[in-house]
């Protein structure tokens, strides 16, 4: 039933937000059938367009992992963004700094972006565990934190010959990309990146719903003194949590600037961090869920850009959609209401 719930939930939210998309479409004159006719079109039209739609998701998936995994413990991380950055510099790093074979590159950067975000998640987690510093205010500080060190340390070590604001682009062998995949998806940004979400995705509910560590994290998220209580060590779960999220949030990084990207530009926030909070609540914080919602997102950030070329719809049209999306899989209490009246009024009738 819960499932159910869940899923209910997050169609009438999708609903509701492309609904406001339509409305807002209408507004300006717009034809709202055909600008989502472009909108989902520009997203799944041929083979290239769906390589970017899940390279989009690729990120997306992790972030909205990481989100999901703090959530489900009851902490409310927002520090996506900064580990991102911390996992994205490491690698970048390590691409123009070592020389190894691909097959051996790979795995050293991908499992040094996985311990930068690791460590960077600790941080507030310790912090929470020993002082009860609220993680959301540690995350933000920290997020900028790690904002500030990519402005100084990219143009400082880092930098392209002849331009400040990027990083040089980081070698082949250093790429997530691979001739035979972006064969496949005909030149899209696809790149081994969707295989390690793909794997993050099921190692995550297999941890949460099959190991004793799930179990401890999941009952200190609801209700830390019987937890506590229980005899679970409530400081060290919670600085835990907080780390493994980190580190899906640092594998972000890595299939974002060595995967998506082929370098880091200075003075950007990556949005996929905040937009990893839309994709775990309208996810209901499942790892399936997670999955689908990025997958979701991912066409409505690939087709944005053709529903605005091929029409006079703006492009922050489709970000205003994901916006009410967020309000509405944040306001699930009132689909909850709506869906136990339902089930309440289908039960007597049985």
């Amino acid at each position: 039933m819960n499932g159910l719930k869940n899923l209910f939930t997050a169609l009438a939210a999708a609903f509701l937000g492309l609904l406001a998309g339509a409305l807002l479409m209408l507004a300006i004159g717009a034809n709202p059938i055909e600008g989502f006719s472009y909108l989902f079109r520009g997203g799944l039209m041929n083979v290239e367009r769906i390589g970017n739609t899940l390279a989009t998701a690729t990120t997306l998936t992790l972030t909205g992992l990481a989100m999901a995994f703090a959530f489900r413990t009851g902490l409310f991380s927002i520090g996506a963004s900064g580990q991102m950055l911390m996992g994205g510099l490491v690698s970048i790093a390590l691409g123009l700094t070592l020389h190894l074979p691909k097959g051996l590159m790979l795995p050293i950067i991908l499992a040094c972006a996985m311990l930068a975000g690791a460590v960077y998640g600790f941080i507030p987690g310790y912090l929470k565990a020993r002082f009860n510093v609220h993680e959301v205010v540690s995350t933000i500080m920290l997020n900028w934190i790690a904002y500030w060190t990519i402005y100084y340390t990219v143009p400082t070590y880092f930098k392209a010959e002849y331009l400040e604001t990027e990083s040089a682009r980081i070698p082949e062998y250093a790429s997530l990309k691979v001739p035979w995949l972006t064969h496949i998806f005909g030149g899209s940004f696809i790149n081994l990146g969707v295989f390690v979400a793909i794997g993050c995705a099921i190692l995550t509910a297999l941890v949460l719903s099959k190991t004793t560590l799930g179990f401890e994290l999941k009952a200190v998220g609801f209700n830390r003194h019987a937890a506590e209580f229980a005899g679970i060590n409530v400081p060290k779960n919670m600085a835990l949590s907080l780390a493994i999220s980190g580190a899906l949030a640092g594998l972000a990084g890595a299939t974002y600037y060595v995967g998506y990207a082929v370098n880091m530009q200075i003075g950007v926030m990556p949005s996929q961090g905040m937009d990893g909070l839309a994709v775990a609540l309208l996810g209901a914080n499942s790892p399936v869920g997670v999955v689908l919602a990025a997958l979701f997102f991912g066409v409505l950030h690939s087709g944005k850009g053709f529903m605005s070329a091929m029409t006079s719809i703006p492009p922050e049209i489709g970000d205003t959609i994901i916006a009410v999306i967020i309000y509405f899989a944040a306001t699930s209490v009132l689909f909850t209401r709506i869906w136990n009246a339902l089930s309440s009024r289908f039960r007597k009738k049985a």
